[in-house]
């Protein structure tokens, strides 16, 4: 059995709005071993992101609280330790590379300072020697002349290379796992392979774990070990990389997988992109069955009658459906 660095138990992050209470994330249930690459896919607004800043608490509060649930982090709840305590643990245990680098990065600070400032609050270093270990990591994330780059600010950098300054301060205080919020949205294809292969880089060399949340099927397959699918604040299916994609067992992962685009067959014949009828339900007011049942063409009376729970049908392959 791998030792589970992260498990998430019956997490429930919910919003109060002045239309009503927003349950962003309604439940969810998934844990990282040590050393291991977890894949977090769905929609936009299934509760991903919610689910990844809530380990951190990174939550403002209000709106947001702690409805239910746990966070362990090394067998210890994380959602009671108070303020000071978790400021010890982000950034030198688990780090976190937020979507955009542009609204994420200080324009007003150079990069090197922005890295020297984790390093100078965790490792306690002078200033001099904080910016020295800021040039080794923009180094080791392959910024070219590291040494004058570092007094450079956030618009000097182009798209992927403000990403590698968000990696390279993620990766600063050597974390034991890694957080990626789609690390690679906004950035050509190109890039994104380079970034991919850099995260996976740091990641042999530091045997940290990571937990990499996209939208792109095609990534979690080439990067990841294991795969946990949302949908509307709810895990719907968990698997093995290998098993999700060779027999996906829930309608909306089947989906998601007729939703890529097949290169292969691209010449032989022009194919339509296959779409998820509908839309993902308001979080307002979800619906007491599957949350999926609306759209899903398999759906039966039992469905909107209760949810089903996350059942194991395989080897670390548990799904959430009556079928």
């Amino acid at each position: 059995m791998a030792e589970k660095l992260l498990e998430i138990k019956g997490l429930k992050t919910w919003f109060k709005t002045d239309d009503g209470v927003v349950r962003a994330v309604d439940g969810v249930d998934l844990h990282i071993d040590r050393g291991e690459t977890l894949g977090v896919v769905g929609e936009s607004g299934c509760g991903k992101t919610v689910t990844a800043r809530s380990v951190l608490k990174l939550i403002d509060m209000p709106p947001g609280r702690f409805e239910a649930g746990e966070i362990l982090w090394k067998g210890r709840d994380l959602i009671p330790v108070p303020a000071q305590e978790m400021d010890k643990i982000r950034a030198r245990e688990i780090a976190i590379i937020f979507q955009e680098p542009m609204t994420s990065l200080n324009p007003v600070y150079t990069v090197g300072d922005q890295i020297a400032e984790v390093l100078r609050q965790h490792d306690k270093l002078s200033r001099k020697q904080a910016i020295a270990g800021a040039v080794e990591m923009l180094r080791l994330v392959n910024i070219p002349n590291p040494g004058k780059r570092v007094h450079d600010y956030p618009h000097q950098f182009s798209g992927g290379m403000r990403q590698r300054v968000m990696i390279a301060m993620a990766m600063s205080c050597k974390p034991q796992l890694l957080i990626a919020d789609e690390p690679t949205t906004a950035l050509d294809v190109t890039i994104q392979a380079q970034i991919l292969e850099l995260m996976q880089e740091m990641k042999d060399k530091l045997g940290m774990s990571i937990m990499l949340i996209t939208h792109a099927m095609g990534v979690v397959a080439e990067t990841c070990q294991r795969v946990v699918v949302m949908y509307a604040g709810k895990v719907v299916e968990e698997a093995p990389v290998e098993a999700l994609f060779g027999n996906p067992r829930h309608p909306y992962t089947q989906g998601l997988i007729r939703s890529i685009p097949r290169v292969d067959r691209a010449a032989a014949q022009k194919e339509r992109l296959e779409a998820i009828p509908g839309s993902v339900p308001s979080l307002l007011n979800p619906p007491v069955g599957c949350r999926f049942a609306a759209r899903c063409k398999f759906a039966m009376d039992v469905c909107v009658k209760a949810m089903p729970p996350l059942k194991e049908v395989g080897p670390g392959h548990r799904v959430a459906c009556v079928l």
